[in-house]
């Protein structure tokens, strides 16, 4: 950065301890939970919308990138500074969680973690449900940007369902208010939700407000175990047929079994091809129905096995088998190439179906689990980045996984969000009048194009490279 623009910036962030300069800073700011590593310039840790406003401003004045950036959990490349310049992070930025009982809101600071909301709505009987795989470390700005989904989103919906107000700085520096307090809002277009899901390219968020629920009385989980792969698929599709909505159905195939017993034994069946977790919840009468019903299509669909969890305790550990797969699937290789591609729910038997045949084609250390009842698998490639050759054929393999999703009518990604990733890809899915539409809002928002450069729009030529 100039001289000049670094004396502005200073009279905007009166605190210099929250200007971060240093090499190890700069390095540290560099990666996420994906690939590639782009170290910024500058670190500022802003503490209010006025800070960011600033910030932004100074950025348009003298053409400086900024990205916006969480606890960077993700999986994408959203908050990576690919043009270098300012990362502007906001994950220190906690001091408001507000619950208001009778208008049933969260009102948040953007740096506050996603899963402390949920158990700050718990001491009133309220629920917070969105619950990402990194609730308890993401926070929850990082989430809006994603419109990250996660388990319980099968019954209770995505992010984006509950956003229903947010205080926004523009990339011009503008702080702009949009929706509100009320749950139905129609007037005039619906700014909240534009933003959610735009991995910060349209604006920063600088607080939300979102909309609680009752919390169930009661739940229950049960185990059905598979002998084959694909019957787990068939069993999801005759569950979600049936009038009975669980709040989550999760599976896991027999390599993310066999990795969690070795990384921690809970005692789950190792010969089994796949798993499925289902948790029931609302009235206990109902939940008493509906599992009779779920050990029925069970019995149809191919299952060996249906254990109910008879405690808390007991579906707790059945949860954590879940919770494990993903540190357990890297312990015999380092690298692990999480995709989220996902498929309409009758698709989901199909989508099996093509992955087992992509894990035989490639030969590769393919392990799939995830979030079965909407259709949004995790394949997960184990590989060693090391290894040149290894990741040539693992970028093929990539690519037939997206291309199976997309020929079944799906999408590149339910959760993860696009960024430097998979934006090679999105020609894949859209033409070039989506396409072109998407880069026009992008411009009249930001036509300097400062903020979050390089992300979710591709580069013509450019492919998903992996081996370099």
């Amino acid at each position: 950065m100039q001289t000049e623009a670094d004396q502005q910036l200073k009279q905007i962030i009166h605190d210099p301890g929250r200007i971060l300069f240093r090499e190890e800073d700069l390095v540290s700011y560099g990666y996420d939970a994906s690939f590639g590593f782009y170290k910024p310039d500058l670190v500022v840790q802003a503490a209010s919308a006025e800070e960011v406003a600033g910030i932004l401003k100074l950025a348009n004045r003298y053409k400086i990138p900024v990205t916006p950036r969480g606890q960077a959990s993700s999986l994408s490349g959203g908050p990576l500074p690919v043009k270098g310049g300012i990362v502007l992070d906001l994950s220190q930025w906690n001091d408001k969680l507000i619950i208001d009982s009778e208008d049933m809101v969260a009102v948040v600071s953007p740096g506050v973690v996603t899963a402390q909301i949920d158990k700050a709505a718990s001491k009133y009987g309220l629920m917070y449900p969105p619950d990402p795989g990194s609730s308890q470390v993401s926070t929850i700005a990082g989430n809006l940007a994603e419109n990250s989904g996660g388990p319980r989103c099968l019954k209770y919906g995505v992010t984006k369902d509950y956003v229903i107000g947010l205080k926004v700085v523009t990339p011009q520096g503008e702080i702009i208010h949009t929706g509100g307090r009320t749950v139905k809002n129609v007037t005039g277009y619906d700014l909240t939700k534009l933003i959610v899901g735009s991995e910060g390219t349209l604006g920063v968020i600088t607080e939300a407000t979102l909309r609680l629920i009752p919390r169930p009385p009661a739940s229950r989980t049960l185990m059905v175990i598979f002998d084959h792969f694909v019957d787990s698929g068939t069993m999801v599709t005759r569950v979600l047929t049936s009038g009975i909505l669980p709040s989550k159905i999760e599976m896991m195939d027999q390599a993310s079994i066999q990795a969690v017993e070795a990384y921690q034994p809970l005692g789950l069946p190792t010969d089994a091809e796949a798993i499925l977790l289902i948790e029931l919840d609302g009235h206990p009468a109902a939940i008493a129905d509906e599992l009779e019903k779920i050990r029925e299509i069970a019995a149809n669909s191919g299952a060996r096995k249906v254990t109910v969890a008879e405690s808390d305790d007991d579906a707790r550990e059945l949860w954590k088998a879940r919770k494990l797969v993903s540190p357990a699937i890297v312990r015999n290789k380092p690298t692990k190439i999480s995709e989220d591609a996902t498929v309409p729910r009758s698709k989901i038997p199909e989508f099996c179906s093509r992955l087992a045949q992509i894990k035989k084609k490639y030969q590769i250390d393919l392990v799939v689990f995830g979030h079965a009842g909407d259709g949004n698998l995790h394949p997960n490639i184990i590989c060693d980045k090391r290894n040149k050759e290894e990741m040539k054929v693992v970028e093929k393999a990539v690519e037939a996984i997206f291309q199976a999703a997309l020929d079944l009518g799906g999408t590149l990604s339910g959760e993860h969000g696009i960024g430097t990733m998979k934006s090679a890809y999105m020609p894949w899915e859209f033409g070039p009048q989506e396409l072109d539409m998407m880069k026009r809002i992008k411009t009249a928002w930001d036509p300097n194009n400062i903020l979050n450069p390089s992300k979710i729009f591709p580069v013509p030529g450019q492919k998903l490279v992996l081996s370099e």
